[in-house]
């Protein structure tokens, strides 16, 4: 039987919820600098913090292995 890690498979995952986060806020990074554009870039911003704030809730209290990847697929497709 395969036992999984679940304090380093969390740690890993969180790495990738981290870069789909930064990868999310690319395109809003100059836009928040632009005034005309700067409203509107915080509101998507906002918006990548909140789901970013549920996916971290989900991961820390996943209970095992399948949940992390289902947590991954769904972050590897955003």
């Amino acid at each position: 039987m395969i036992t999984v890690d679940m304090d380093k498979a969390k740690i890993i995952t969180h790495d990738k919820r981290r870069a789909w986060r930064d990868a999310s806020f690319a395109p809003y990074d100059v836009k928040v600098t632009i005034p005309a554009e700067a409203e509107a870039a915080e509101a998507e911003r906002v918006k990548i913090r909140e789901a970013n704030t549920a996916i971290k809730e989900k991961i820390d209290f996943a209970q095992d292995a399948s949940e992390l990847k289902a947590i991954i697929e769904k972050l590897e497709n955003k």
